[in-house]
């Protein structure tokens, strides 16, 4: 996609300086930009790197000298890594599927797809499914029965979009993720050993002699408006009431949702969470990659957890956790300060211990 610099600049409220009609088609870090590249030199510290590309454009800090840096033009934003939102939705053409249907898709007679859809090749959309308006679906992607997939959105290749899912307005799903799969649900005829280790906070019990029963999912999934769902993610089916990810929450890649599981607005959810069956996460939280979640616990509004954190009971409002058990962050601080003087600790302790006569010995 090309577009000329003063282009950009209304795009992203730039102020422009120089030669507004150059022409961009890409962006680049300032050392290996190509004359057609906007060059990203948003601090000082990307200065020197101007010099080793051909960028006559680029982005930089405010009271930046453009001309004394070799540049034809210069764009000035308030808040550079915001503009970086802007320029790459506005250079990124995102996957090439031709309008209509391909050839090669299967859409059901009794499927609905809005205007201005795109649905590329070996798409499947199954009975009673209803694609938005202008929404796209890449390559071998699957709509399957009583689906609703919103307005604008767009369904990457090998996306699995499951029976009685309801999405929302401009969606993003990244490859080879799931929605809508069985949730995890197992019974016993008689109590389970993991009912009675719940019980009795861990104590042995005797094995039972039972097999496991399936609970099959019923509740479907519920997702708002402007999510976006990363590659090989899952978000499973509830088992009587549906699972549900609320208004322009993100799920990076490999994130797993359980049943029931309910997600508020505006969450941030990174690599490799997982989120077991009914839980509560509020709006605006956001989980750093591999944090864990128990089942049948609430996250508040406004909590961050660190990496790794492991969630085991409910975390109040506003809280900031890390750690394994999650804690407050400042006492998980304190906590692994103190954990790395146990070794000088213990080597003091057996100093005292050495030095104290034993009992029936002389001093």
């Amino acid at each position: 996609m090309r577009h000329t610099v003063e282009e950009i600049a209304k795009a992203l409220g730039a102020e422009l300086f120089g030669d507004g009609s150059l022409t961009i088609t890409g962006a680049s870090e300032p050392a290996s930009a190509g004359p057609e590249d906007l060059a990203l030199a948003m601090n000082p510290d990307y200065a020197a790197g101007l010099s080793d590309g051909k960028a006559r454009a680029a982005i930089l800090w405010d009271g930046a000298d453009w001309q004394a840096l070799g540049l034809e033009a210069a764009l000035v934003v308030p808040r550079p890594r915001y503009a970086m939102s802007g320029l790459t939705a506005l250079l990124d053409p995102g996957p090439e599927i031709a309008p209509g249907i391909h050839p090669t898709a299967h859409v059901d007679p009794s499927a609905t797809v809005g205007g201005g859809a795109a649905i590329g090749a070996f798409v499947y959309v199954g009975p009673r499914a209803r694609i938005g308006a202008n929404a796209r679906i890449a390559n071998h992607a699957s709509i399957a029965e009583d689906a609703v997939l919103g307005d604008d959105a767009l369904i990457h290749a090998g996306v699995r979009i499951g029976a009685r899912v309801r999405i929302g307005d401009r969606f993003i799903c990244q490859p080879g993720a799931v929605i809508g799969a069985d949730g995890f649900s197992f019974v016993t005829p008689e109590k389970s050993r993991v009912e009675d280790a719940r019980a009795s906070l861990g104590k042995e019990t005797e094995a039972i002699n039972a097999s496991w029963t399936r609970i099959h999912s019923l509740g479907g999934v519920e997702i708002g408006d402007d999510v976006e769902v990363g590659a090989n993610s899952c978000i499973d089916q509830g088992t009587i009431r549906a699972t549900r990810i609320g208004n322009r929450t993100k799920l990076d890649n490999l994130v797993h949702i359980g049943h029931n599981v309910e997600v508020g607005e505006d969450t941030l959810l990174c690599g490799q969470v997982g989120i077991a069956g009914s839980t509560r996460v509020g709006n605006r939280v956001v989980m750093a990659g591999q944090v864990g979640v128990n089942d049948n616990i609430f996250v508040g509004d406004d909590v961050v957890a660190g990496g790794s954190s492991k969630i085991f009971t409910n975390v109040p409002a506003g809280r900031v956790v890390l750690g394994y058990p999650a804690m407050k962050m400042d006492q998980f601080l304190e906590a692994s300060r103190n954990w790395r003087r146990l070794p000088r600790l213990m080597d003091d302790v057996k100093a005292l211990k050495n030095a104290v006569p034993k009992p029936g010995k002389d001093d």
